[in-house]
């Protein structure tokens, strides 16, 4: 089966989804691009082409350029000449004055697609203790794209101790994220400014998360809830009804069954039923293996839909 995780490194434990090799704490950014894979230079060169009309003849497309990996030659993609390409250097290097003057510390990077992702993952030094002894740690991915996938993509994202469930974080209008199409330039220092990274980003989001865990829940709101999210009908009678493999697994999560489920912070709450939809999309639903889970939970389907979890959730609070 193939992959989609090129190579990766971490440090501390063991990243939810498996994968990588494990560093030591505190290592200078040449460590991290040899270990994470990232120790080479996305190249163009031009587009040719083979047209038969009275023979072979070789024609150039101007209007397009081939990105290749310096190291293996490997192409990753063709684009226009005017997108702006982020090298994987960058990727890592958008941490140093973080790392060295804000308390920041690098705990995952990596290569996903052979190339045509990379992302690195930071430790903001920011955490803290929902009632049941329920702890979320703040986290900074930076993530990318040279296929037009994905815009060069700064947030917040949290981390859930007892379970490893992630969610990008809500933060004011930017929704904790700022994202830069690969038309513009990408510039570092602009997009921290946007971020507004500080203390106020992180005390917003565990606003929420506080009411969250705060405000009870129904069984008739919670099936309400995973209904609308998976956009199945809601039952009249709860016995005469087949529910989808989604909905049991989510209600079976929410009802005991998921990890920290049984804490005070989650028992009947809306942040139960917020982690119920985590958890199923980190570690539960179906994936090929845990590369895709890991490409789905933070850049694609999986990412939707616990970001519309997490609207839904919050709605619960109005």
């Amino acid at each position: 089966m193939s992959h989609l995780v090129e190579s990766m490194a971490f440090v501390g434990a063991t990243p939810w989804h498996g994968l990588g090799n494990q560093l030591t704490e505190q290592q200078p950014v040449d460590v991290w691009l040899h270990e994470a894979g990232m120790n080479w230079t996305l190249e163009s060169s031009d587009v040719l082409f083979n047209v038969s009309k009275d023979g072979m003849h070789i024609r150039l497309h101007r209007d397009a350029k081939v990105l290749f990996r310096s190291d293996t030659l490997a192409p990753l993609s063709v684009v226009s000449p005017r997108y702006k390409v982020v090298q994987p250097h960058e990727v890592l290097h958008f941490y140093n004055d973080l790392v060295h003057a804000g308390g920041f510390e690098l705990e995952t990077a990596g290569v996903l697609k052979g190339g045509r992702k990379l992302w690195a993952l930071a430790r903001t030094g920011q955490d803290t203790l929902l009632k049941g002894g329920d702890r979320v740690k703040a986290y900074l991915l930076l993530a990318t794209s040279c296929d037009g996938t994905l815009c060069t993509t700064a947030q917040f994202t949290s981390v859930r101790v007892v379970c490893n469930n992630t969610l990008q974080m809500a933060v004011g209008e930017t929704r904790g994220a700022v994202k830069v199409p690969h038309s513009t330039v990408f510039d570092p220092q602009a997009v921290k400014e946007s971020l507004g990274i500080g203390l106020s980003s992180w005390d917003h989001f565990i606003g929420d998360i506080k009411a969250l865990s705060r405000r009870p829940v129904s069984p008739e709101e919670a099936r309400q809830y995973f209904a609308e999210l998976l956009d199945e009908p809601l039952p009249a009678d709860e016995e005469e009804i087949v529910s989808s493999r989604a909905m049991q697994q989510l209600s079976l999560l929410y009802g005991g069954g998921g990890l920290g489920s049984q804490l005070s912070s989650s028992r009947n709450t809306a942040w139960g039923l917020l982690n119920a939809v985590t958890e199923y999309v980190d570690h539960r639903r179906r994936a090929r293996n845990q590369d895709y889970r890991l490409d789905s939970a933070w850049f694609g389907q999986g990412a939707q839909l616990k970001d519309k979890a997490l609207q839904r959730a919050l709605a619960l609070l109005d």
